[in-house]
Formats: structure tokens, C-alpha cells, sequence
């Protein structure tokens, strides 16, 4: 079997399936493997982690009427165009 590997890129657009658990076991292997030898990627996913608990603890708030107003106006421009 050749040698098979992720790239650092390959790791950014897999993170989301890694932390979800919804990488296959072969691929997970290859993540994490990845991870031990990488110190950027490594930091990486401690930031993508440090975020989702961030985020996982912030209530959720209305922005003020006018403000709200002002974004659904754009995004009908916007979907128009």
C-alpha cells in the first residue's frame, strides 16, 4: 500500500468532520497522524476547539430593528442582482 498522507490544507478542509466525528476511521488516522507531527496544524485544531466552546457559550441576541432592517434589505438586493 503506498504511503498515504494529509496535507495541511487537506486538515483545514477536514476539521469540521473531524471534531463532528464524521471522518471515516481511515481518514481519522491520517488526521491525527498529521496533528502528531504538526505543530501548525496542531495549534489549529486547539483554536478551531478554543472557538466551538467559545461560541457554544454566547446567548443569542437580536440585533436593534434598524439594524435588522437594514440586512434583510441588502440580502434582497443582493438575492435580485
Amino acid at each position: 500500500m503506498p504511503d498515504h498522507h494529509v496535507t495541511c490544507q487537506e486538515i483545514v478542509e477536514l476539521v469540521t468532520e473531524y471534531l463532528e466525528a464524521a471522518l471515516d476511521t481511515d481518514t481519522a488516522e491520517l488526521f491525527e497522524e498529521h496533528i502528531n507531527f504538526c505543530d501548525g496544524c496542531e495549534a489549529y485544531l486547539a483554536q478551531m476547539r478554543s472557538t466551538i466552546a467559545t461560541v457554544a457559550g454566547l446567548e443569542p441576541e437580536e440585533p436593534p430593528a434598524a439594524v435588522r432592517e437594514r440586512l434583510m434589505s441588502g440580502f434582497r438586493e443582493w438575492k435580485r442582482a
